[in-house]
């Protein structure tokens, strides 16, 4: 067994209904079918390996990038779009405590950096992911959780260098983000995307700078080492100097061995509205374009879209067959009636689910795999993957270069732990979910 979720999880009935579908329109890339010889394989297209793919072939290194599914079918082309702060699951006090006060500062500021790289793509490249908001919103969702907000404010401006603006009730109805909720705390880092279309824009800008992009391409198995490494598909094998696994949440346990048990797929899933009138928006009091996440451990996430369609997007799932994903389909839809109950008649037509990915140490990784040189390996950025993955897919090309334009914190770059239980890991996350419930009451 080489994956530890249902199969269900890895083909298209979960996205079959996702909105961003609706909004490309790009031609499949074709599947590798010759041995071919490369001086970089990079193995996932989502937003790690396309980054990695293009800051090497700017870099006039030859890439071959090979996708099980297509580029951007995975995490990258169907979560929130929020290009926001995140990356760890890890309070900044207890990162300090367990790597140093002056690498954890360095780790956040690496959180700026990635937001700014995502915006330099975008402008480089000529990306139109159909950008807005202003920063993002942290809402409380009990009265508690606003002093809590309150001395968080505080943190932000030490770690990010930036004002953050700490709203009451009056303060969110006055600013169009009416609900149920007890004030807010806006971070001005960061902004909303169609996250499909900035995949589908660096797969291009990386193909426009010389990468190889093959889809439907899986790869059962890498063999050799530094100089020699083989990579073998179903239709032709790639031979590389060096390897650089983008994989994530949707990798396989053995492809390297080394990341087996390494990673923890946790699922997290999403519904989008009918375009809304101005009119139904006031009727709720969300007139906002604003992104905004609430204050619970199994959060929810939302926003209006410029198109007048509302997302709203929550962690959980436990189970990943097929009766499972409509079951949370019809909890998602109960959350999004009672946060939003103006809008209960509402169509949500579209809806999928996905993976985010978390480490047992719970920071990101982008760095050298232990014991195979010239290898190199990036993921689990704990449901912050749009600029976090796009900053790590830079960071792994800059190893493979033996480059360090770009701050290579400790906090990334430190191989993750493997997790208990191995392919039965996963049974971990029934206590941990209802510890959480228990904690968001």
């Amino acid at each position: 067994m080489t994956r530890v979720c249902d199969s269900f999880a890895y083909g298209d009935g979960p996205v079959g209904a996702c909105f961003w579908n609706e909004t490309v329109d790009a031609a499949p890339y074709a599947a590798l079918a010759e041995d071919v010889s490369a001086d970089v394989a990079i193995v996932g297209g989502g937003y790690t390996g396309l980054s990695a793919a293009l800051h090497l072939a700017k870099a006039d290194r030859d890439v071959v990038l090979l996708d099980e599914q297509q580029p951007g079918w995975g995490a990258s082309g169907r979560n929130g779009g929020f290009c926001c702060l995140g990356g760890s699951h890890m309070e900044p006090a207890m990162l300090a405590r367990r790597i140093g006060q002056a690498e954890a500062e360095a780790y956040f500021r690496a959180e700026r950096d990635a937001i700014l790289l995502v915006e330099q793509l975008l402008s480089s490249h000529a990306i139109n992911a159909d950008r807005h908001s202003n920063g993002e919103t942290v809402l409380a969702h009990r009265k508690r959780d606003f002093h809590t907000l309150e001395k968080k404010a505080q943190e932000v401006s030490d770690l990010y260098g930036v004002s953050p603006d700490l709203l009451s009730k009056n303060d969110l109805r006055n600013q169009g983000m009416g609900g149920a909720f007890h004030g807010g705390l806006t971070i001005p880092v960061g902004f909303a995307l169609n996250p499909k279309k900035y995949a589908l824009g660096l797969a291009r800008a990386a193909q426009e700078a010389g990468a190889h992009i093959h889809g439907r391409t899986p790869v059962s198995a890498i063999s050799g080492q530094t100089g020699q490494y083989r990579l073998q598909t179903p239709r032709g094998a790639v031979k590389a100097r060096q390897v650089i696994i983008a994989t994530n949440g949707y990798g396989r346990e053995t492809v390297p061995e080394w990341i087996g048990g390494r990673f923890m797929p946790a699922q997290s899933s999403v519904i989008v509205t009918r375009p809304l009138s101005f009119e139904e928006q006031q009727a709720q009091g969300w007139t906002s374009g604003q992104m905004a996440y609430d204050t619970r451990s199994l959060l929810h996430y939302f926003r209006l879209m410029p198109d007048g369609r509302f997302l709203f997007g929550m962690r959980g799932g436990l189970r990943t067959t097929r009766a499972a994903d409509q079951d949370m389909r019809r909890l998602i839809r109960l959350d999004f009636n009672r946060m939003f109950p103006a809008w209960r008649g509402i169509d949500t037509p579209y809806y999928w689910s996905g993976f985010v990915c978390f480490a047992r140490d719970l920071t990101p990784f982008a760095g050298p795999v232990p014991g195979q040189d010239g290898m190199f390996a990036g993921f689990a950025y704990h449901g912050n993957g749009v600029a976090m993955a796009s900053y790590c897919g830079a960071l792994l090309a800059e190893q493979a270069l033996g480059r360090r334009d770009l701050r290579h914190p400790k906090a990334i770059t430190t191989p993750p732990g493997r997790f208990p239980g191995g392919r039965f890991r996963r049974l971990a996350l029934w206590p941990a979910y209802l510890a959480y419930a228990m904690r968001d009451l």
